[in-house]
């Protein structure tokens, strides 16, 4: 199987997490400013070998593209010309509420869940990309 990078594209910081090598599991990996991203992502992928990467589409509740979602198409293509890796756009609705539930949830005081909510939200992404794909 293949090694999957999962990213949640913020406007100041970038979640990262990476799948197991059977691509059964994802974990939270790191947050990268993203201002750093482009300098950062040949790095990991050179790392882990990863083959793919799959990026948080942010839509609208009603499954529509707003602004955000625009923007984030943007980058996925500057992302692709960088690595030279396909990447896929993944539905990451909700998933930074459900990252920050998951952290209070496990009393994670509010200066860490700063520092990790958005590697746990691409966690989730990618999570839920796996699950999608070994249906």
């Amino acid at each position: 199987m293949i090694r999957i990078l999962a990213l949640d594209l913020g406007e100041a910081r970038v979640g990262v997490a990476l799948s197991d090598p059977l691509g059964m599991t994802a974990q939270p990996l790191e947050v990268v400013p993203r201002y750093r991203l482009l300098e950062r992502l040949p790095e990991l992928v050179s790392e882990y070998d990863v083959q793919r990467i799959v990026v948080g589409l942010p839509l609208r509740l009603d499954g529509s593209k707003g602004q955000a979602a625009q923007a984030v198409k943007v980058a996925a293509k500057e992302i692709e010309a960088a690595v030279k890796l396909p990447v896929e756009l993944w539905d990451e609705r909700l998933t930074t509420a459900q990252a920050q539930r998951m952290l209070i949830g496990a009393d994670v005081s509010r200066k860490g869940r700063k520092n990790n909510v958005d590697k746990v939200a691409a966690a989730l992404i990618l999570q839920s990309y796996l699950d999608a794909k070994s249906r």
